[in-house]
């Protein structure tokens, strides 16, 4: 009776450890990783005459990198987001080592904090974090070869950005 008592009070214990976590710890303590989709960027034979069919058949608002589509983010529906589609040359050493003709560009939190994670879980990381007005970029490769960027972006300096070059965006 004693050993079941004594079990019962070990499993209440380590039971109660669990709903007190949950209840202490803050959403905002919790490690963010990737918040959205940043950017789409693929290999094209000839990428200007990408950007005209995309502009001409689908309404795309073009520059020339591609189009920038904007939108509001759903956490804070005042704030924009921005996501970039860029057609590149079929020759672009850009998506290298990956052998892939894309690659995807994620929007995230805090990119510092998520590189020191990764690192961690031995994900290989291609270059150190820069840093511009417009945010903070990263490449990784996953599993498979694909080269991955990651973007923590300061969207209201982008958007600045756009607008000095006389970009448009597609809404």
């Amino acid at each position: 009776m004693k050993k079941i008592f004594f079990a019962v009070c070990i499993l209440a214990a380590f039971l109660s450890g669990f709903a007190f976590k949950a209840v202490t710890e803050k959403e905002s303590d919790a490690l963010k990783r990737v918040t959205g989709i940043g950017g789409i960027f693929f290999k094209s034979k000839d990428p200007k005459k990408m950007r005209e069919w995309y502009k001409e058949h689908l309404g795309f608002e073009v520059n020339e990198y591609g189009s920038v589509f904007e939108w509001y983010q759903g956490a804070d529906n005042s704030k924009k987001g921005f996501s970039q589609w860029s057609p590149f040359s079929e020759k672009t050493k850009y998506f290298q080592p990956s052998e892939k003709d894309f690659m995807i560009n994620y929007r995230v939190h805090d990119l510092e904090k998520l590189v020191e994670q990764l690192k961690k879980e031995n994900v290989t990381i291609l270059d150190k974090i820069e840093a511009y007005d417009y945010g903070k970029f990263v490449h990784i490769m996953d599993i498979e070869g694909n080269k991955i960027e990651l973007w923590e972006p300061n969207d209201t300096e982008y958007e600045k950005l756009g607008q000095s070059m006389g970009s448009k965006t597609t809404k």
